[in-house]
């Protein structure tokens, strides 16, 4: 388990398409500190991963021992060169879209920054889940976190992944029937493992299914990937 002392302000500010993060008014200061101090009274961080060994069969990524598919061109690009694959997920806990339904109620305002702050949050789960699952591994070169949704690597693999990693049992996180977590402020990934050092790989908008609708590239911004 993963404890946040703190929630990455400049990420949440971010995720409210702030431009001027040293100009903040007052109120919105306030609301700020009010809606950190409450997700951190009630969100549980907590994160899963397994190890699988990994082969390439006619060029196409195989995890052995695992019945997840790897399905599209670009997830095999992205781990060319991998012996092995690291399934990984991560959430903040149930509360957080329990708190943000509360504040839709109170003040539509606190909801949206709590909103902003809970995906803040689970970005530093996911983050501090992955540098700590790779001091498990040392000696080894690792890709960048790729996630179900990525290029042509399908959302629909939301539910085999949390299955193999028995996510619903052990912390609650399952997928909707339209794939999309539960609790909302959660990720899944996977990460490519080898012996020896890997080439850099694309990444980005161009790599998301998302890209023509997402919110962040309307605005000029991007969501961090």
């Amino acid at each position: 388990m993963i404890k946040l002392e703190h929630i990455d302000r400049s990420e949440a500010l971010r995720y409210l398409a702030c431009r001027d993060k040293k100009n903040i008014g007052e109120t919105a200061a306030a609301y700020l500190d009010e809606c950190e101090k409450r997700l951190l009274e009630v969100i549980s961080p907590k994160f899963l991963y397994k190890y699988f060994p990994l082969e390439f069969t006619g060029g196409r990524p195989v995890i052995k021992g695992c019945p997840l598919p790897l399905d599209g061109k670009e997830i095999a690009e992205h781990l060319e060169g991998c012996t092995g694959i690291i399934l990984m997920c991560a959430t903040v806990g149930s509360e957080a879209d329990r708190l943000i339904r509360v504040l839709q109620i109170e003040d539509m305002a606190k909801a949206v920054i709590a909103d902003a702050f809970a995906g803040a949050a689970v970005e530093q789960v996911i983050n501090e889940a992955e540098n700590l699952i790779k001091d498990e591994f040392p000696g080894k070169y690792f890709t960048w976190r790729y996630s179900p949704g990525y290029g042509d690597f399908p959302i629909d693999v939301q539910k085999q992944l949390l299955d193999v990693l028995d996510a619903p049992r052990k912390i609650g996180l399952c997928t909707s029937d339209s794939r999309m977590l539960t609790p909302v402020k959660s990720v899944t990934a996977i990460i490519g493992t080898s012996e020896s050092p890997l080439p850099q790989r694309k990444r980005g908008c161009i790599t998301c299914n998302m890209r023509e609708h997402c919110q962040f590239r309307k605005r000029g911004l991007h969501c961090g990937s």
